[in-house]
């Protein structure tokens, strides 16, 4: 009877094979010319099964430190010689924070010393432009990317720029809400690596101090300003704010009108003007409450998260990504739910990492991409942040973590048949933008409700117009 291995965590066991014989040969234990010893043996010395065993010899022969001579053996050759691949990696300037990126590219470069990763910080205001320009040039060999990005490429630009990555019905291990949105022909075009709903922060202590209790549960927007109204104290601290304009925040209260921005068949856009009024009238209530909204604030959302730390707002809407300004923080705070206006809509964030189709170290830069979304370095992200992990089973490891995570971190899995996102709503990033200026229109008191709606009908049928012009 064959004798079978079986492991819930083989990729571990299968790194730690791959960095020990690597050691033995660079600290020439294993001398060059010499043989390792048998699969089989390996696979007693390791506690792995012979495919495990088989998947990490194959990663040294890639890495050019052993070569496989069939029905022989595998042969120690050294260090490879040449030029060491170079990946040049497009991050955010929040990335650091947002996934312990240094920590993972240190674990990363101890498993592939001959691999070297150099990051690039990419302007936030130009970010997909300079992906597309450099990647085309193939001076970008990765990047990360959020979900917003990835919708300004065009078909022909993703098909022309990005390295198909692995096929969808291989990702059962990652929440499909983080795969699906990356798919393109059955193929995963973006590696998801951590996810974030909208949530609502608030200081327990600020609510406690006024004798409020705190949320629980499902509550809706005029329950939260009813609550912000309390705890503000004026000239001492607002109720709530968030980064008003924000393209992952205002937006949610179209989602939650459950209008639909699709043409009818004549081709004319019809919006329910009291609907669009009662949900974006939200908004506009807010703001139109001095003690309570910080409209100064509306701007930026780091402010916001840092006013919050301050103790200058006891309650924000922000994104478990921003929360990780929060991370070494003493404060005494936690998370509720985001709340809602006629639906429980919930916009929804996934960031990612892309190859690129046109690199001159592919290879090198899908294993650092796949040595991001892999089960280690998820639960890296899960113990040292306060961002959601793509990987499934890592977003629901229990261990102990380097950073104090609020009481109700885990709410994120309360609230997953809410989660949406831009296109749900069946607009583009440019229909998206033009809206907004009477969106903003209408929260200055320059135009009314009705207007507003007139004036997104009319905008949005232009641009179809346009289009089918184009």
């Amino acid at each position: 009877m064959q004798k079978k291995v079986i492991r819930k965590h083989s990729q571990a066991r299968i790194d730690e094979m791959v960095n020990t014989i690597r050691g033995e040969i660079l600290a020439n234990l294993q001398a060059v010319g010499t043989y390792l010893p048998s699969e089989s043996d390996l696979e007693k010395r390791f506690r792995l099964g012979n495919n495990s065993v088989r998947k990490g010899l194959e990663q040294l022969v890639q890495e050019g430190i052993i070569r496989k001579i069939p029905r022989v053996g595998n042969i120690v050759v050294g260090q490879p010689s040449g030029e060491q691949p170079t990946v040049r990696l497009g991050v955010y300037n929040t990335t650091d924070r947002e996934m312990e990126l240094t920590g993972l590219l240190e674990q990363f470069q101890k498993r592939h010393p001959n691999i070297r990763v150099q990051t690039v910080m990419i302007p936030t205001n130009e970010y997909a432009g300079y992906i597309k320009q450099h990647m085309a040039d193939g001076t970008l060999d990765a990047a990360i990317i959020n979900h917003h990005t990835f919708r300004q490429f065009s078909s022909r630009q993703k098909a022309d720029l990005l390295e198909p990555l692995q096929p969808l019905e291989q990702t059962s291990g990652y929440y499909p809400f983080t795969t699906g949105p990356f798919a393109d022909q059955g193929k995963l075009l973006v590696q998801p690596l951590i996810f974030s709903p909208l949530v609502v922060g608030y200081n327990r202590s600020h609510l406690k101090d006024r004798g409020l209790s705190e949320p629980e549960g499902d509550w809706t927007w005029n329950e939260l300003m009813e609550l912000a109204g309390k705890a503000a104290i004026e000239n001492e601290r607002f109720g709530f704010c968030f980064h008003l304009l924000s393209r992952n925040r205002w937006p949610v209260f179209l989602l939650q009108s459950g209008i639909d921005f699709t043409p009818d068949r004549e081709g004319f856009y019809r919006l329910p003007d009291e609907v669009l009024t009662e949900c974006l009238g939200v908004c506009r209530e807010l703001v139109e409450q001095p003690n309570v909204f910080p409209t100064m604030l509306s701007g930026l959302d780091s402010a916001a998260v840092e006013w919050f730390k301050d103790g200058k707002v006891s309650m924000i809407m922000t994104t478990y990504f921003s929360l990780n300004q929060l991370k070494h923080s003493e404060m005494d705070y936690d998370v509720a739910p985001l709340p809602y206006v006629r639906e429980k809509g919930n916009l929804l964030s996934v960031i990612g990492a892309i190859v690129s189709r046109k690199s001159k170290s592919k290879e090198a830069a899908k294993r650092l991409v796949e040595f991001l979304g892999s089960y280690e370095a998820q639960v890296v992200i899960r113990s040292k942040t306060l961002s959601i992990p793509a990987h499934r089973e890592a977003a629901e490891w229990d261990g102990e973590t380097d950073v104090r995570h609020p009481v109700h971190f885990r709410i994120f899995d309360h609230m997953m048949p809410t989660y949406r996102l831009l296109e749900h709503m069946s607009l583009t990033s440019k229909q998206l933008s033009a809206i907004q200026k009477e969106f903003e229109l209408f929260l200055t008191g320059l135009q009314d409700g009705v207007t507003m709606s007139r004036r997104m009908e009319q905008v949005l049928q232009d641009m179809n117009s346009n289009q089918a012009i184009e």
